[in-house]
């Protein structure tokens, strides 16, 4: 029986391999189970934001009207560059979320998804961000009070390490293995050496490991085609696995992020 709805991003378990399941609407199709069977992802062509269920001709920002794309704080530049969080400055959109969600302690990590980078992410315990960006490995290297510290740790370690992933790279299989503590020492040696009079806010993790991450993948393509929606409102094909945000078919990869607030039937 299909399920139909705006879909939502992929809601993750951290088991071995992680369990998935897909939102549609009010319920939520359980992944894994599916792998190995044909399924079909057809886009009905509506679109309704991810925050106000509006109905839209166009999404902004991986699924919101472009109101709440202007108006909400999780949309706001300072998302994906944390180190210019403007909350002190009071010109934060929505003070509250802010409080809630960017003056909480935050956790800056490596992680090993098509290479090593680095990133942050709030919380103590960052494995469900790791999942969502498709890392095989990855390892907690300090702890901030709020956002704004642990963008700045950033800043600091991207001169030496990336802070992206090739979701390219990382749909074709596991990366090659890394040494997440020996490159964590490298790092930290390499920005003391480039600015010794610098203090990194936050502390280090002491005695932290690196953690380990299998997905629900049979086989993964030797050719990565994505699939677009807008072009093609059909998506139907074997499934073989779901690693990152991604869906993957034997006919195409899809970003299920991407099509937040798409309204879809699947089955």
């Amino acid at each position: 029986m299909g399920v139909r709805g705006p879909i939502a991003k992929m809601t993750v378990a951290p088991d071995s391999p992680v369990r998935y399941a897909l939102p549609v609407g009010a319920e939520s199709l359980p992944i894994n189970p599916r792998i190995g069977q044909t399924l079909r992802l057809h886009f009905e062509g509506e679109i309704r934001c991810i925050h106000c269920s509006r109905s839209i001709g166009k999404s902004f920002q991986q699924g919101y009207c472009h109101p709440c794309s202007r108006r909400l704080a999780r949309c706001d530049f300072c998302i994906v560059k944390p180190e210019r969080c403007h909350y002190l400055a009071g010109t934060c959109r929505e003070p509250g979320w802010g409080e809630a969600h960017c003056l909480v302690p935050h956790s800056v990590y490596l992680a090993n998804s098509s290479g090593l980078k680095v990133g942050i992410t709030s919380g103590l315990n960052p494995i469900t961000r790791w999942i969502d960006q498709g890392a095989s490995e990855a390892l907690v290297i300090r702890r901030t009070p709020d956002r704004l510290r642990a963008g700045e740790v950033e800043v600091a370690f991207k001169e030496f390490v990336g802070d992206r992933t090739n979701w390219r790279a990382m749909l074709k299989g596991p990366p090659e293995p890394v040494d997440l503590c020996a490159r964590r020492d490298q790092l930290v040696a390499l920005v003391r050496e480039r600015n010794p009079r610098r203090a990194l806010p936050g502390e280090a993790v002491a005695g932290a490991e690196p953690v380990a991450i299998r997905f629900p993948v049979l086989e993964y393509p030797q050719k990565i085609v994505s699939h677009d929606f807008g072009r093609k409102p059909l998506l139907e094909g074997t499934l073989l696995g779901a690693k990152g945000q991604y869906l993957i078919f034997d006919t195409a990869v899809i970003n299920v992020r991407k099509y937040g607030g798409y309204c879809l039937s699947v089955g």
